[in-house]
């Protein structure tokens, strides 16, 4: 059952806009994987694998639950993937389309469960928003494939990824490294995988105590601002944000380009898709928060 949920936060994961967190907390797994994460950040875990109490180390770590939501994780990760760059290479404006409904629909969410709004918020909330538009319009297009701007991608994404209504794969499209980590994954580039792997275990161990502890104190606060900053990232995840891209496909699929203006149906449709797969995992979230109670 635990690998059956892990393969649920690695499909959200693929997918810009679904958090694995929110996906933990709908599967009631959210936190026996913060629980974990603290033992891997606390130096008696450690000392225990270096003194070769080997026994005592997996407890603490909660190992029979890490190994079997790391398994559903990977087959995930790993069967998505090619999906994902198919469906980028021949169809961008609508899987594009798709996750702008979704990442829309995700940040309504997160606004709504926010009560009582004053003016700091608000100013908070704008302030997130400038902060999403002046990254991404910043943020070349292009980004080095050198294996330090993976490492850090991996570092950056993976802390994302663990909290609930923040996408770690949105991220990587606002640094300009999702179709290429993706194409890593469905291809099997050993190289690069293992340097995103890499960030991603030492983004997680540096970052996993900070991010709880900032959520501790100022869960409100960060919350605002990281809704906003979504808000404001939409830029980057237009369907036509690159015309390139759309021409591109166009002529691989058909052989010829057609008027961008016959897609939109499409786009619409698929964007509609994505709304309504959030308002779906948020109706059982609230179920599930129902029966618990």
């Amino acid at each position: 059952m635990t690998a059956l949920k892990g393969f649920g936060m690695g499909a959200a994961n693929v997918v810009p806009g679904v958090s694995g967190g929110t996906i933990a907390l709908l599967t009631g797994i959210y936190s026996d994987i913060v629980d974990a994460l603290s033992a891997l950040t606390d130096a008696q875990t450690w000392q225990d694998l270096l003194h070769g109490r080997f026994k005592a180390f997996w407890t603490r770590i909660h190992g029979p639950f890490l190994l079997a939501l790391f398994v559903g994780l990977v087959v995930s990760i790993f069967s998505l993937a090619k999906l994902m760059t198919w469906a980028l290479g021949h169809y961008p404006v609508m899987t594009w389309a798709f996750f702008f409904g979704l990442i829309l629909a995700s940040a309504y969410y997160m606004l709504r469960a926010i009560k009582g709004w004053g003016i700091r918020d608000v100013l908070l909330t704008l302030g997130g928003i400038a902060l999403g538009i002046l990254v991404c319009t910043l943020s070349p297009t292009q980004t080095p494939d050198s294996m330090w701007f993976l490492f850090i991608c991996g570092a950056v994404s993976v802390c994302t990824m663990i909290l609930p209504g923040v996408s770690g794969s949105f991220v990587l499209i606002i640094m300009g490294k999702y179709d290429y980590v993706m194409d890593a994954v469905s291809t099997l580039n050993v190289p690069v995988l293992l340097v995103f792997a890499l960030g991603c275990v030492v983004g997680l161990l540096a970052f996993a105590k900070l991010l709880h502890w900032l959520l501790a104190r100022w869960e409100r606060q960060t919350m605002l601002v990281l809704v906003g900053f979504v808000l404001g990232s939409l830029v980057r995840v237009w369907p036509w944000a690159d015309m390139e891209a759309v021409r591109a496909a166009q002529l691989l699929r058909t052989g010829a380009v057609d008027p961008v203006a016959l897609q939109i149906p499409g786009a619409v449709i698929c964007a509609l898709a994505g709304v309504a797969l959030v308002v779906a995992l948020e109706s059982l979230g609230a179920r599930n928060k129902k029966e618990t109670q």
